[in-house]
């Protein structure tokens, strides 16, 4: 009957869902793939509805479930800038400083309390915008 509906909301989603990336749209895709594979066989409207529900439900449960078994958190992305040396242009009493690399400053912290203060150091960690820093050890005492 109308199960040709369901193979064009297919492609629609997977199109969608390739701009997005949340794997609930691909979920319901393939839900609506299931509707149209009823209407194929050729059940009725009544059959495909259960059909696409039942497979977006669980579909959906698994996106879900998929999306927080890995913590709901994006991947930790390559920290390219550890080890890489950095030029401190001066050091705050609060422990922080202001540091040159790649051709601009930054904020930096020392990674300890007890990390000697030298004007050359070693990136430890990002934390977003702020450069940890390190002992460098070629570095020669302030």
């Amino acid at each position: 009957m109308l199960g040709w509906i369901w193979w064009v909301l297919a492609l629609v989603l997977a199109g969608v869902e390739m701009l997005t990336g949340t794997f609930y749209l691909l979920a319901l895709a393939v839900a609506a793939v299931s509707g149209g594979v009823v209407g194929w066989l050729g059940g009725s409207f009544a059959w495909q509805l259960c059909a696409v529900s039942v497979t977006g439900v669980v579909g959906c449960l698994a996106a879900y479930y998929w999306h927080h078994k890995a913590g709901g958190k994006p991947p930790q992305q390559m920290a390219f800038d550890v080890g890489q040396r950095v030029q401190v242009l001066v050091w705050n009493d609060d422990g922080s400083a202001r540091v040159s690399y790649r051709g601009s400053r930054w904020d930096a912290i020392a990674a300890t309390p007890e990390t000697p203060r030298r004007d050359s150091m070693v990136i430890v960690e990002v934390r977003g915008s702020v450069l940890v820093l390190g002992e460098n050890p070629l570095s020669t005492p302030r």
